[in-house]
């Protein structure tokens, strides 16, 4: 059972995190590299803003962005600004997302997000709250995904196992963390089963794009190269 409230109370734990590690930064790491490609740490942080309202746009049965165009250009638009624009616009779109999802809705409604993707609102806070903790450690300011809640690493690790399984490029794989964890994906390739272990922290890079794979313990076969998210 998906416990939105819970989840909007940890998007809010997990924005809190964020908003006091940016606020330590000088106006100078706006325009440093991010670990993201092609990315400096504006680009993530007026990403972090825009998708709060564009998940706030699809709690509303509205589009989530104009268009891909629309949501390119804002980003490019506002990585420049100085870091306490930045943060007083993380902290009004937070709110605006916070203030939508506290009005009365079915959460077991249908909501269209990018790409025709769909899903149930009462999933979006805990998108939000992979936006904000994998974006945190995507600064690269210190936070680490060893840093990450333990509930998130697992649950995120459970979404992304989920999202794979079965997928035409993935071997069937078998996932373990080395406190005994176990999840299952892929299986639409041959190949496999292909057994990967590693710690939880380690699964959820590779999974999640984050890292490439070399920590972890792999049986069966290669490690399987998963599609981009």
């Amino acid at each position: 059972m998906i416990d939105h409230a819970h989840d909007l109370a940890s998007v809010q734990e997990a924005t809190d995190r964020l908003l006091t590690a940016v606020a330590a930064l000088d106006n100078a790491a706006g325009a440093r590299p991010s670990r993201l490609p092609g990315w400096t740490v504006g680009h993530v942080l007026a990403h972090l803003a825009r998708n709060a309202d564009a998940l706030a746009n699809a709690l509303d049965g509205r589009p989530m962005y104009v268009s891909a165009e629309a949501r390119d250009a804002d980003i490019e638009r506002g990585a420049p600004r100085p870091l306490d624009v930045q943060l007083a616009d993380l902290r009004a779109s937070h709110a605006g997302f916070l203030a939508r999802a506290a009005e009365p809705a079915d959460w077991s409604r249908t909501v269209e997000l990018r790409n025709g993707v769909t899903d149930i609102a009462a999933r979006l806070p805990m998108r939000r709250w992979a936006e904000v903790e994998l974006h945190h450690v995507d600064l690269g300011i210190g936070y680490e995904l060893e840093d990450l809640p333990a509930e998130f690493t697992e649950r995120e690790i459970d979404f992304l196992a989920e999202r794979f399984r079965g997928h035409r490029e993935v071997p069937s794989t078998e996932l373990r963390t080395d406190s005994g964890l176990v999840w299952t994906t892929g299986g639409g390739a041959p190949g496999g089963p292909i057994g990967v272990e590693g710690s939880a922290a380690d699964l959820l890079g590779w999974l999640a794009g984050r890292r490439d794979g070399s920590a972890l313990a792999v049986k069966g076969g290669p490690l399987p190269v998963l599609p981009p998210l």
